[in-house]
Formats: C-alpha cells, sequence, structure tokens
C-alpha cells in the first residue's frame, strides 16, 4: 500500500526524463490556462486537469506521457486518469519547474 501512495505522488522508481523525451515522450502540463500562461516547459502540451477526460483524443497512447502541473498532486490525478484510460507509460513528472531542469 505504502508503495502505491508512492508511485501515486511520483515518489516510486525514478524515471529518466531526459531519455523519455529522447524516445518521443509527450509533457501534459494539467494546471490551468492562466498558470500555464505564466510559465511552461517548451513543448509541452497545457490540458487543465478538469478538461482531461474530454481531451484524451489529443494524446498519444503510443508515445511516453509525462504529467506535471505545479506541485505534483494535480498530476498525480491526471496519470491515474489516463492509466485507467488506456495509456501503458505514464509518468508523473511533479512540478514542472523542477521538471525542467530534469530535462534540460
Amino acid at each position: 500500500m505504502l508503495q502505491l501512495i508512492k508511485n501515486l505522488l511520483g515518489l516510486g522508481p525514478k524515471a529518466n526524463y531526459k531519455e523519455l523525451m529522447s524516445n518521443g515522450a509527450q509533457i501534459i502540463d494539467v494546471r490551468t490556462k492562466g498558470e500555464y500562461q505564466s510559465g511552461c516547459i517548451k513543448g509541452s502540451v497545457n490540458i487543465p486537469l478538469q478538461n482531461l477526460s474530454a481531451n484524451l483524443s489529443k494524446i498519444k497512447k503510443d508515445k511516453p506521457v509525462i504529467t506535471c502541473c505545479a506541485s505534483g498532486m494535480r498530476s498525480a490525478s491526471a496519470k491515474s486518469i489516463l492509466k485507467s484510460n488506456g495509456f501503458s507509460e505514464v509518468y508523473n513528472g511533479g512540478g514542472w519547474m523542477s521538471l525542467r531542469n530534469k530535462i534540460s
């Protein structure tokens, strides 16, 4: 159970985000439009968490998906939504600023 909670919060085994990006990973930023406009990762796609389920067709199922938000809570929820909708390779990238540092 503890490992499940750690995985949901993005605290499980560390992903190599640079490697994922070189393999064509998509970054889905689930913050609000206003938050996204105040700063984001170049090339990321903004789909606010409350709109994610209605916009699954905008995300490729055959490529890794990295979710991010402000702190990691909404991106953990987004990861769960994607996994429950058939996306097999989904990673919680946590806060967008720390993710940006990990991939640059």
